[in-house]
């Protein structure tokens, strides 16, 4: 279980590693506050297809790894097009905002939707599966940003188009996944 929560995870750390190089003075509070939402998101989501079952998954599956790919491609290129004006790191306003880290998170977690799925074809408890889950995502999330954000501020403005190409890269991977098994 904890391999599946480590697997479920690393889009979050990717993604919650981009935000850390993008934003500047990273607290304590954004952290925990990333970490809040990418690991809530990723023991919702299993708690949502584990209770809708075969419903829900049959109406966004053919679209699923479409939205992944185009939130995690749209605030990523934000992200390339801010270095490359040569906007500074910023203070957290945009990517800390609800609506942002709601995105983000969904994007994150959609695969934790399918894991859900089959833990209601298997009948197994989902108590457990689905703690394990959510801790290990909120605790990658929160380190992610945290020692990402140390990073930022040591290598300078430029490290943001690295972090935009992790979250391309990221939606890239969830698109081709799809597409060719």
């Amino acid at each position: 279980m904890v391999l599946l929560a480590v697997g479920l995870s690393m889009d979050c750390l990717a993604v919650a590693v981009a935000i850390g190089l993008s934003i500047k003075n990273v607290s304590f509070v954004h952290a925990l506050k990333i970490g809040i939402y990418f690991g809530g998101f990723q023991t919702l989501m299993p708690i949502l297809g584990w209770l809708f079952g075969l419903t829900l998954i049959e109406l966004i599956s053919g679209i699923d790894h479409w939205i992944a790919f185009l939130l995690l491609s749209v605030i990523g290129g934000k992200m390339i097009y801010e270095a490359f004006r040569g906007e500074g790191r910023s203070e957290g306003n945009d990517t800390l905002k609800h609506h942002t880290l709601l995105l983000l998170s969904i994007a994150t977690s959609i695969d934790a939707l399918a894991v859900g799925l089959s833990f209601s074809f298997l009948r197994i408890s989902v108590v457990i599966p689905i703690a394990i889950i959510g801790l290990v995502a909120f605790i990658f999330s929160f380190a992610g940003v945290m020692v990402s954000s140390k990073l930022g501020s040591v290598v300078g403005n430029r490290i943001r188009i690295l972090g935009g190409l992790i979250l391309i890269a990221i939606g890239l991977r969830i698109l081709i996944e799809h597409i060719f098994g």
